[in-house]
């Protein structure tokens, strides 16, 4: 019996059905995870985040001792791609937001998508936290490289065009700045006060594919970083008009 799993259930009043229905798996293959089974890396994460703890706490041997070491203690968990990140994971980190959020990526159209989500945006911009979105200039020649990179030529553009339509209405929200870059991307930042999710970049593969991880603390080296780099490519966008 995985005893710290089951508590960690009980603790977020999740039943095996509930995890099971959130994750797409059968039952039954959370009941194996309860009987002590190690999930695959993505439930793992998953898994962690539904019951709001770190992935370590439930299954501490499953990266080995080495790992376990050598795991900066600002890093969080850790998806194998964008798509394996729950909707929940999205909401609560912009939910949580009291001071800051900030976005750059290219269309960050699965966000735009979300009707959910730009309505938290919104209602954070008119409680008083300051909201900044850095989206690629679809005419930028950079859009058009990444487009033909991914394979899938002007449709790169395309979606920016329609992720901007759908942020359009933020703009009018005050607290919210929306911003135009031509800057050639290599992560994709998403914070929210001392959180910070980045969305790694591959050549060739959208960004949906990409791994994403969590840093936990803002002002850790690793975030500097990131965070260091949102800034510099927003002191270059252009406001959208």
């Amino acid at each position: 019996m995985n005893e710290p799993l089951r508590q960690a259930l009980l603790r977020a009043r999740l039943r095996e059905d509930d995890v099971a229905a959130r994750l797409g798996v059968d039952p039954k293959t959370v009941r194996r995870w309860l009987n002590g089974r190690t999930p695959y890396s993505h439930n793992r994460a998953a898994i962690a985040e539904l019951v709001g703890t770190d992935e370590a706490e439930l299954w501490p041997d499953a990266g080995g001792p080495l790992a376990a070491r050598s795991r900066p203690e600002e890093l969080g968990t850790v998806y194998p791609h964008r798509w394996a990140v729950p909707r929940e994971v999205w909401a609560r980190l912009f939910g949580s937001a009291e001071q800051e959020i900030a976005i750059l990526a290219y269309s960050a159209l699965f966000l735009a998508e979300d009707a959910g989500i730009l309505r938290i945006i919104a209602d954070k911009g008119r409680a008083g936290v300051s909201v900044r979105i850095a989206l690629g200039d679809p005419d930028g020649p950079n859009i058009a490289e990444r487009g033909e990179e991914e394979g899938i030529g002007d449709a790169m553009a395309a979606k920016i065009r329609n992720a901007l339509t759908l942020y359009r209405p933020l703009g009018t929200v005050e607290n919210i700045e929306i911003g135009l870059h031509r800057t050639v991307l290599y992560n994709s930042v998403y914070r929210a006060d001392d959180q910070v999710m980045v969305n790694q970049h591959t050549y060739g593969v959208p960004a949906a594919q990409a791994p994403v991880f969590c840093l936990r603390n803002a002002d850790s080296e690793m975030a500097a970083l990131y965070l260091d780099s949102f800034e510099r490519v927003w002191v270059s966008s252009a406001p959208l008009g």
